[in-house]
């Protein structure tokens, strides 16, 4: 009786809970702890403030964060009293600060240290990180407002406060020092205009009697002390809660908040909350959105981030929101695991709920795995013997097979092309026929990955013998060669802060121009003209002097790498060496991300990181465990690059299934199935010419449109093109680069109307059906019509076809009058060849 009267006040209790405690009760009723963030607290100033939350850990995870019963109380008023959440100080000393927390019987009292200091001594707001901080929230110095290049109405600020110097003279020395009243601070322009009190076309950005403008007001009021060389310098800004071992918040449910705390580090020790100066921006607007003072909101599932900007310092905070999918645990626990891609990539779906697709028959992968490896076809005889193999290890042999093949180095010596710009429109003939033999050599040859940066890097010699040097030939002022080394190389682009600090990443112009400078001693003799003139020739060589002005200072930087050492202005050696060691160097934490991002893109058509070529902080990757792993696993193959594609050809993800399940359909990062996507214009073209025996003559493109190119001798395949400047209308339909600079996105994978149209009526299909000697004119010969159409399917597709598609299409074969014969075999060409399974692959 007893019993029953006790779970009926257990019923009775849970239906008074909402939906959000009944989450908190159950996330508490299996375990974990409760943290007050921050666990250490240093207030060092009158003004010092620290916001506060109560957060659920669970298994290394952040679970979601507590807020209604929770009660925070100080040990000791006199040191920090608790307004709102925050911590604010009273008076020197020590004091705890405890969240008491009860819910189902158990008591919960996470607690966090406090150290009060200098509360006795004189304050005054800093220019460099105070005044600063107060334009950059409210959006002063943007791009569209005064941080424009010309300003705005006759004021100017530099963007996002990037160099406090001229920002401080701008405030107090321009305009006849009118935007400034120090003998009246309420008069003064920064705070009339922005308050409304005068025509601002910004509208109002301050409120009167709010902190950020007593900031203002009392900066002025103290007689706008500017900054100085010993102001504490920032030098990090962390987010609570702390990113999991896994790298990520932990999962939340969506309609849950969650508060961030932003904390600023500065060189002189002391740290201060910047939650309400921080600038906050989500990367998934489908996953979560982030208000002004840092409050997340969660909104769908999936993988999001919030970017943290504060004084120029980047910081960000991810989250997993699971899907709303009833997977069994089992499910993972069951799934076929090859290598640590499985692992990873399982651990991540996992976490999302989001179930992985099966895996994909004998033909689907065949096909997949030469396209995606060689850029080519399997014959029709290579298909046939691939299915009729019982073994259960041919998908390993085809493997290492494929990473043998010829048709590899074609394929990934063009690609390499892409990345380093080969094209006739920049280079002489003699000069890009050096630089390609270059790269398909140390392709052919297997070269470890940073032994071929070190090599591009370091270039020197004549461009007509040694290939690498050519990469001076294209690059020739040292702000351009450090530009794309990085992108090449690092997936950085480092562009914008050539004219200022770089909004979307940490790299300032002082460091920009640091890393330039290490280029400024490349020295090249014999300018080899335009491609009408001169024969290209360069002889490239480092000189013992020279330096790169900073134009914004006068002065060169000390060259540097990015995030390296510095070299000593006084050194005579090659400054590209400092480079090459440094780039190439398994502690550099951009190089071996970079490519392994770029491979993992060319095998599943979604990068890790997307855009593949945007590795910056700010950009994050869909799985960032994984990508650490892939980087490690590169770095313990000596950079074999080969090996990285044969642990990704193996992994039971890349062999999944492309059909999406009900549950991962919306999945699009995550690599829960094999994403299909319409075939590169290159080897689209090659695959039509092997599947109608009838190769592709190419010509070069011409400086002059009106002029015809000359043809290509020896070259039937795009992907053995040593030129990106061909004359193609197939393949700059289909969105062929143009190789003039070094992104990802000048290759177009989107489609369009001319691309339908030309596979429908252009001369590329249906020339090519109509040549003397095709495929299409040695079918007619053939009698057996199955037979016909099983050897289209299996050079085409990879695969015979069901008995559904069989039958018709022999029938139309068989009634086919014999004058009508060639059209109706090449009409069942066509069909195929400009089918959606034939231009994409799966």
């Amino acid at each position: 009786m007893r019993s029953r009267q006790l779970s009926a006040a257990l019923i009775a209790i849970f239906c008074l809970l909402s939906v959000s405690s009944l989450s908190t009760a159950l996330a508490l009723g299996r375990g974990g702890e409760l943290i007050l963030l921050p666990t250490e607290i240093h207030l060092s100033s009158p003004e010092a403030r620290q916001t506060l939350i109560t957060q659920w850990r669970d298994e290394g995870l952040f679970q979601e964060q507590i807020t209604a019963g929770v009660e925070l109380q100080s040990s000791n008023e006199k040191v920090v009293r608790i307004e709102n959440g925050v911590a604010i100080p009273v008076g020197n000393g020590t004091a705890v600060i405890t969240a008491s927390y009860s819910r189902f019987l158990r008591n919960y009292a996470p607690t966090a240290k406090v150290t009060v200091t200098n509360i006795d001594q004189p304050f005054q707001w800093s220019f460099r990180n105070h005044v600063e901080s107060v334009l950059s929230k409210q959006g002063c110095n943007g791009g569209a407002c005064h941080g424009a290049r010309a300003g705005q109405k006759g004021f100017r600020l530099t963007l996002f406060g990037f160099d406090v110097d001229a920002d401080y003279t701008y405030l107090t020395r321009q305009a006849v020092g009118r935007r400034i009243v120090p003998t009246d601070p309420g008069r003064s322009l920064i705070l009339t205009k922005p308050t409304g009190l005068l025509p601002h076309k910004g509208g109002v950005k301050l409120e009167a009697g709010s902190l950020e403008y007593r900031v203002l007001s009392e900066w002025i009021a103290a007689g706008v002390p500017g900054p100085r060389d010993d102001d504490p310098q920032i030098e990090s800004v962390e987010v609570l809660p702390k990113y999991s071992s896994q790298g990520y918040l932990g999962a939340k449910a969506i309609g849950n908040t969650q508060q961030l705390i932003v904390l600023a580090r500065f060189s002189d020790g002391h740290v201060e909350d910047a939650t309400r100066w921080a600038k906050y921006t989500s990367t998934a607007a489908s996953v979560a959105s982030v208000d002004e003072r840092g409050l997340v909101k969660i909104v769908g599932p999936g993988e999001g981030a919030i970017k943290v900007w504060y004084l120029n310092y980047n910081a960000m905070a991810y989250l997993t929101v699971p899907y709303p999918n009833q997977v069994e645990s089992q499910v993972f626990a069951q799934a076929e695991r090859r290598n640590f891609i499985d692992d990873k990539v399982l651990a991540k779906l996992q976490a999302l709920g989001v179930p992985p697709s099966p895996r994909a028959n004998d033909a689907t992968f065949l096909r997949r795995a030469f396209l995606d490896t060689i850029g080519t076809l399997p014959t029709a005889d290579e298909a046939r013997a691939f299915l009729a193999d019982p073994a259960a290890d041919k998908r390993d042999r085809v493997i290492d097979h494929l990473l043998t093949r010829p048709e590899f180095v074609d394929y990934w010596a063009y690609k390499w092309s892409d990345l380093l710009l080969l094209s006739g429109e920049r280079l002489r003939p003699k000069a890009l026929e050096t630089y390609y033999a270059w790269i398909r050599k140390a392709v052919a040859d297997n070269k470890p990955w940073d032994q071929f940066a070190r090599e591009v890097v370091t270039a020197t010699g004549s461009t007509h013998e040694n290939g690498a040097a050519n990469f001076y030939g294209l690059h020739q002022d040292p702000e351009d060669m450090a530009e794309t080394t990085a992108q090449a190389f690092m997936g950085l682009s480092i562009g914008c802060a050539k004219c200022h600090n770089h909004p979307l990443e940490k790299w300032t112009n002082d460091q920009y121009f640091a890393f330039a400078n290490l280029f400024s001693r490349v020295r090249a003799k014999g300018w080899g003209g335009d491609y009408r003139n001169g024969d290209g020739l360069r002889i490239v060589y480092s000189d013992t002097q020279g330096e790169l002005i900073q134009p914004s200072r006068g002065v060169p930087q000390q060259p540097c790498p990015l995030d390296g050492k510095p070299v000593a202005f006084e050194a005579t050696g090659d400054r590209r060496l400092a480079v090459a060691d440094w780039l190439a160097s398994p502690e550099n934490p951009y190089f071996t991300r970079a490519v392994v991002n770029r491979v993992w893109a060319n095998y599943f058509g979604v990068g890790l990181v997307e855009a593949v070529d945007d590795m910056r902080l700010t950009n994050p990757a869909s799985n960032e465990v994984l990508l650490a792993a892939a980087s490690r696993y590169l770095i313990e193959n000596k950079y074999d690059l080969r090996e990285l594609m044969r642990a990704i050809l193996q992994s039971a993800t890349y062999q999944r299934d492309s059909t999406p399940l009900a549950e991962n359909k919306a999945d699009e990062r995550f690599y829960s199935r094999y994403y299909p996507r319409r075939l590169k214009a290159e080897v689209l073209l090659d695959a039509i010419a092997q599947a109608t025996a009838v190769p592709t003559d190419f010509k070069t493109g011409t400086p002059d449109s009106r002029k015809p190119g000359t043809a290509i001798p020896n070259i039937k395949r795009a992907i053995q093109l040593p030129d990106g400047y061909v004359d193609s209308y197939f393949l700059t339909a289909f969105g062929k680069p143009d190789r003039l600079i070094t992104c990802e996105c000048e290759r177009s994978n989107e489609p369009s109307m001319t691309q339908v149209l030309h596979l429908y009526n252009g001369e590329t299909v249906n020339k090519k059906l109509a040549t003397p000697g095709s495929a299409a004119e040695k079918a007619a010969a053939e009698t057996d019509n199955a037979r016909i159409v099983d050897d289209l399917y299996l050079s085409a597709l990879a695969r015979l076809p069901t008995e559904a598609e069989r039958g018709p299409l022999v029938a139309e074969l068989s009634a086919a009058k014999p004058d009508e014969r060639r059209q109706a075999i090449e009409d069942l060409y066509w069909s195929v060849l400009t089918s959606r399974e034939f231009l994409f692959n799966h």
